[in-house]
């Protein structure tokens, strides 16, 4: 019986000017599998280019598999006063319907905290999920991720 062909390794990179049309996919893909919204796609455009061209406002990694971009997150800052240093913010994460459950998002994430602490200055990480999303928080309590004692309030004034 033939062994079934080794899978490609998973390779995780910083976004690129050619990774723009698949971030912008993914959003659309998010948006709508999670909350039964279509984005408007001039004002999505805008805003991964906005992060793409100015590393002020986040950075975007990807994950491809056998030369595929199949995966991307967001990482914005926020300023920690009382620690006198940044939290990064895991944010905008999605991995195509045909690449989950195979160790993408573990191998975008570890990527995320040896960054962070090679980076220097980033006192943590910290990302928000949906209540109703457990297979997602499952993943994050499984990577040592701990539930925050904080909810999240809002006022969107997009909506």
């Amino acid at each position: 019986m033939p062994r079934p062909a080794p899978t490609p390794p998973i390779t995780v990179h910083d976004a690129r000017q050619e990774d723009l049309a698949h971030i912008v996919r993914f959003q659309q893909s998010m948006a709508m599998e999670t909350e039964g919204k279509t984005l408007d796609e001039s004002t999505l455009l805008a805003g991964v280019t906005a992060v793409l061209a100015s590393r002020d406002l986040g950075f975007y990694i990807v994950a491809e598999i056998g030369g595929v971009v199949v995966s991307s997150l967001l990482i914005t800052y926020e300023w920690s006063d009382w620690r006198n240093s940044t939290v990064w913010w895991i944010q905008s994460v999605y991995v195509d319907a045909a690449y989950r459950r195979r160790g993408v998002y573990t191998e975008m994430h570890t990527h995320v905290l040896q960054r962070a602490e090679d980076t220097g200055g980033v006192c943590g990480v910290r990302l928000y999920v949906d209540r109703t999303n457990t297979p997602a928080q499952q993943t994050y309590k499984k990577l040592g991720m701990e539930h925050s004692h904080y909810d999240l309030y809002e006022t969107d004034f997009t909506a």
